[in-house]
């Protein structure tokens, strides 16, 4: 881990400074207040304030340096899949307009973008779901799909799922972290996989946008700082992103995984 100190006329000064210099988010580096602005007597004996920041590189980033060399792997799924749906249209449209409509052929295009995704990773995440959930006796359908390059979608669906999401989602958090230590365990190139159930997810996000905009008002109406609860890396985003245009208040995370915490703070400059 590394670490460098900066000051500024205020503590949101001070680490909007050392973000743009490490041109890091707010949410990659732990935050320290060595010292506390203070302001003199008409502007004469004041100090800045001062903090440390620290900040480090993970191991998974290494490996997305690797590989490059082996992208090839992620056309065999698109040529797979394409060449039995693009030839057959043209030829069953030109001989029968009127009555093979592209009617029976749409449901193959859903598919691919929206629907079901059925390429290696897709596979390696669906069987380990299923042993998983076969050893919680908890009987769910899992489906994958493909959101975009390297990020699966994983949809739970049965009846009482309650048990798999857990207090606060801790239960689907946990699988969630399982499934991508799993499929990406020895893996050429590391995905990402994201597992939801009755639209938890959906939920949890309002609720969290909500929070944000109560804490935002006690912030401003009492220019103070308040410190929330801990959470994951996906809910602080949550709350970062709903307050990074409200005026008055700045956003920024300390502490270290399971107990980093979001800090919303007042901010002068941002008020005017």
């Amino acid at each position: 881990m590394s670490y460098i100190e900066v000051t500024g006329k205020t503590e949101e000064e001070a680490v909007r400074k050392a973000l743009t210099q490490l041109g890091l988010e707010r949410d990659d580096v732990s935050l320290e207040i060595l010292e506390r602005a203070k302001s003199g007597f008409l502007g004469i004996g004041g100090s800045p304030a001062r903090i440390r920041v620290t900040y480090g590189t993970d191991e998974p980033e290494e490996k997305k340096a690797e590989p490059t060399k082996k992208v090839e792997k992620k056309p065999e799924p698109k040529a797979e899949v394409k060449k039995p749906e693009v030839r057959p249209e043209p030829k069953k449209q030109e001989s029968k307009k009127p009555e093979t409509r592209p009617v029976e052929k749409a449901p193959e295009q859903k598919t691919v973008t929206a629907g079901t995704c059925d390429d290696d990773n897709a596979r390696r995440i669906r069987e380990f779901l299923e042993g998983l959930l076969q050893h919680m006796n908890s009987p769910a359908q899992v489906n994958v799909a493909l959101e975009e390059k390297g990020r699966y979608q994983v949809t739970l669906e049965g009846e009482k799922l309650g048990q798999l999401i857990g207090r606060r989602g801790e239960t689907l958090d946990a699988i969630q972290q399982l499934t991508n230590y799993a499929v990406n365990s020895g893996a050429d190139k590391r995905i990402r996989v994201h597992v939801d159930a009755e639209n938890y997810r959906a939920k949890r996000e309002q609720s969290l946008e909500s929070l944000a905009r109560k804490v935002s008002g006690k912030v401003t109406k009492y220019r103070r700082s308040v410190t929330l609860e801990p959470m994951n890396a996906y809910e602080r985003h949550v709350i970062h992103a709903a307050l990074q245009d409200e005026p008055g208040v700045t956003t920024y995370s300390i502490g270290s995984e399971p107990n980093r915490r979001v800090v919303v703070s007042y901010d002068r400059e941002k008020r005017q």
